[in-house]
């Protein structure tokens, strides 16, 4: 079996190649690496392109990326993974043996991070997660890709929205080998401030509140 492994991609020149090299193994045991770009004016795309199967141009926006890198793909399952997240060892295997008995799926998550804090974070959305079906970004999601209906293309919590109509389906295969994340965004915006806005945006989301108006809230308080 064969995987696409799609990364949407934002101004992220810092570290696309170390992330792009990473994957290097799997391009090497035959599966694909689609880079989804959504407008970078950093350099992304050329630094990409000798790393990658395939550089494309999207509509900026993680889902309707992650959809058009999807469209392009190949492969018989498809992976979405974000570029300052890295794989497990041996994820092509753990994702396809996960993949006969579920149609979908994702690994628990480690912060990259010092402070302690960060670890139990990575705990709680890993707790969270099995206990809703609701997988993150963060998590690598996985998917077989004749069950891929698309993630819908809002301007927040797509992931959220994907992993409830995925749960139609079958619930997830939660794999316990960690991806692991860059802990950057609790870094830059203070632990505490980012957890509990993130609490908020989800309760809002849940209660209702549109995606466009809980994506302006998220970038006001970055």
């Amino acid at each position: 079996m064969r995987l696409s492994i799609i990364l949407p991609v934002l101004n992220e020149s810092g570290g696309i190649v170390r992330a792009l090299e990473t994957l290097a193994p799997l391009r090497a045991r035959g599966h694909e690496v689609i880079m989804a770009d959504g407008g970078s004016d950093d350099g992304s795309r050329e630094l990409a392109a000798p790393l990658a199967d395939r550089v494309l141009q999207a509509p900026r926006g993680r889902a309707r990326q992650m959809n058009a890198g999807a469209a392009a793909a190949s492969g018989d399952a498809l992976l979405f993974l974000h570029a300052d997240t890295r794989l497990p060892e041996g994820a092509d295997a753990l994702i396809f043996h996960s993949l006969e008995k579920h149609v979908w799926g994702r690994f628990d998550v480690r912060i990259d991070a010092a402070h302690p804090l960060l670890r139990m974070v990575g705990f709680a959305m890993n707790l969270r997660s099995r206990l809703t079906g609701v997988a993150t970004g963060d998590q690598a999601i996985f998917v077989r890709r004749d069950a891929f209906p698309g993630f819908p293309e809002i301007a927040l919590m797509e992931d959220v929205a994907f992993s409830k109509a995925m749960k139609r389906q079958s619930p997830p295969a939660c794999l316990r080998e960690k991806a692991m994340t860059s802990g950057r965004r609790w870094e830059q915006r203070g632990i505490l401030r980012t957890v509990l806005l993130m609490w908020r945006l989800r309760l809002a989301y849940f209660l209702g509140a549109a995606p466009d108006e809980l994506a302006r809230r998220y970038a006001s308080k970055a």
